[in-house]
């Protein structure tokens, strides 16, 4: 399928309540799920570039942005589901190229893995892998409590925003952090905290066998996806790639070096168009 260049936004039905959808772009399609906290705002200074590619197809995730709260637990799982409803009800059946930021590379992942004949490609941007460790357990869960309990006090929206953006960001990448971390549903967001974070499995074992086309992609100085264990999780497979892009956080490459990642996942989008045939010439 190939889409027309308006731009639109919309409230798609979902197993997961009402997910707002924005469409961009021209091409063929390929959907954007962004990191927990924000919301599909964050994609905005890639937007012009990708869109010149792919239709793209940008989902805020449940209790983010302008989707509904959901405030029981769920799963990746139900997230990947979820964006085949969006697909269903967009009539979009061709498969799409993803592109997940830390949360929406985890159900990217998962995505591909259940719903191969779906996906065409997987980009995953500041998504580790590997389940908390015990460490990061012992200095987030006090601060999932606090939220729970006082809502986005500054002490919180600062851990997110070193978390998702280092140590000093921008003043206006902080604003969109605070401002997405304030706008939310309180109860919403507990909710995915737990669901998307703290029980978030441990995906080695849903990657490693993947047959889907897939570029690692990790930020030069985050230090909760380093680019060592990027690299490692990319391996020696011939269909999986490994990138870096400049950053200090999950988030920092889509607003601070937005040029050096869209540069990135439009050349790996070239790499994986087929090849035009050979006519003897």
């Amino acid at each position: 399928m190939i889409f027309a260049a308006d731009d639109t936004a919309m409230d798609v039905p979902t197993r997961l309540g009402a997910l707002r959808v924005r469409m961009c772009g021209s091409g063929p399609p390929a959907v954007l799920w962004h990191s927990l906290f924000v919301d599909s705002a964050t994609w905005d200074r890639v937007l012009p570039l990708l869109g010149e590619h792919r239709r793209l197809i940008l989902i805020d995730g449940p209790s983010h942005g302008r989707s509904a709260a959901t405030r029981r637990r769920f799963t990746l799982q139900d997230c990947a589901d979820a964006t085949g409803d969006i697909l269903d009800h967009l009539g979009v059946h061709t498969p799409v190229d993803w592109v997940g930021n830390a949360w929406g590379g985890h159900v990217g992942i998962v995505f591909a893995a259940g719903k191969s004949e779906r996906c065409r490609s997987l980009i995953t941007i500041g998504t580790p892998v590997r389940a908390l460790n015990p460490a990061e357990r012992r200095r987030i869960v006090p601060l999932v409590v606090l939220y729970r309990i006082l809502g986005p006090v500054r002490l919180l929206v600062k851990g997110v925003e070193d978390a998702l953006l280092g140590a000093e960001p921008p003043s206006t990448d902080a604003q969109v952090i605070s401002f997405a971390l304030r706008g939310a549903d309180r109860r919403g967001m507990y909710a995915a905290m737990r669901s998307v974070m703290l029980q978030r499995p441990d995906l080695t074992s849903v990657l490693a066998p993947l047959v889907t086309p897939t570029l690692i992609v990790a930020a030069e100085q985050d230090a909760l996806w380093q680019p060592t264990e990027a690299r490692s999780a990319a391996g020696h497979f011939p269909h999986r790639a490994f990138g870096t892009v400049p950053g200090a956080g999950h988030v920092a490459p889509l607003l601070q070096h937005a040029p050096a990642l869209a540069e990135l996942v439009s050349d790996f989008w070239q790499d994986q168009a087929p090849s035009a045939p050979d006519n003897g010439d």
